[in-house]
């Protein structure tokens, strides 16, 4: 087999964050002909087809590899080249980083993370949102560079690092506590209160009533999947829900919401998982979110308490 062409996987890389050939063209100011006869060349270099033709286009299992490739050599050509145009005192232009993070993260500690990062070298953002429990497949699939992620075994070509972990209350509005729970978290009150889900990735409730009652449960459920709007459908009534307790104090300080299990905490452990690649922008990229990670959450505690 031929070398692979640095082109060529630019180009890919492109059409996979960006989400089609069209859009792809624009970034890279050349037509959407170019863009398909590039891609075109590289799938007949490996012998396999690399990208999936649908809106949005996306990697197959055998691009996966070759899409963290790309990304790696777009990562590394741009910081050579800001060095290289730096020194000259030309303008370098900004490096994109794709990153993950969960929607709980991104709506607490995580933006304090930017905000941190120095001026230059100049860096344009790409965030994704997705559950901690699966955030760290876009890194697998190689569409991000970092994750925070509630998976602590490294992907294949990452490193990773113990953040701490994002603490949870179990909280109801009042009204929806007197109703359900007068007589304490019985198991058939859990059974029979309606619960706010963020998704149905979202299991975190669910493992909760597998914890104080022993019993896999199914109650009523609602799915609100926004971080404010959630815990607004929490202080409405609408269900109970474990909400991050960086947003619960203020409601349980201002009488809004009652904490329905005082003596239980859930404790869900993140960790940051990076490419294995020695990088400027990712060593303060990590060190920025190490440091915020360190003042924001919790050491590490099991995230499962025993039932009483």
């Amino acid at each position: 087999m031929t070398g692979l062409d640095s082109t060529q996987l630019r180009t890919f890389a492109a059409v996979v964050a960006e989400g089609s050939f069209e859009a792809a063209a624009r970034l890279l100011h050349v037509t959407p002909s170019a863009v398909s006869q590039r891609i075109k060349a590289l799938e007949e270099t490996v012998g396999q087809v690399l990208v999936r033709r649908q809106r949005p286009c996306d990697a197959t299992e055998a691009g996966r590899p070759l899409l963290r490739l790309a990304g790696q050599l777009v990562l590394l050509e741009r910081e050579a080249l800001t060095e290289a145009r730096g020194a000259l005192g030309g303008d370098p232009g900004r490096t994109r980083i794709a990153v993950v993070v969960n929607a709980d993260s991104l709506a607490t500690w995580f933006p304090a993370v930017l905000s941190r990062l120095p001026a230059e070298p100049a860096l344009s953002f790409d965030l994704r949102q997705d559950d901690q429990d699966h955030s760290a497949e876009l890194l697998r699939a190689g569409s991000v560079m970092a994750a925070v992620t509630a998976q602590r075994d490294a992907v294949q070509g990452c490193r990773v690092r113990p953040l701490g972990a994002m603490r949870y209350r179990a909280l109801a509005a009042p009204p929806l506590a007197d109703r359900w729970f007068a007589g304490g978290l019985t198991r058939s009150a859990l059974a029979a209160a309606p619960v706010v889900l963020f998704d149905r990735k979202d299991r975190l409730q669910h493992r909760f009533l597998r914890t104080v009652t022993g019993r896999v449960l199914d109650p009523p459920t609602h799915y609100v999947p926004s971080v404010p709007a959630f815990s607004e459908a929490i202080r409405l009534g609408l269900g109970w829900g474990l909400v991050p307790e960086q947003i619960a104090d203020a409601d349980l300080a201002a009488g809004r919401c009652l904490d329905i299990a005082p003596n239980r905490v859930v404790d869900v452990p993140l960790y940051w998982q990076h490419w294995h690649l020695d990088s400027q922008v990712l060593t303060t990229l990590t060190t920025a979110v190490t440091t915020i990670a360190a003042a924001r959450l919790h050491p590490p505690h099991p995230p499962h308490p025993r039932p009483r």
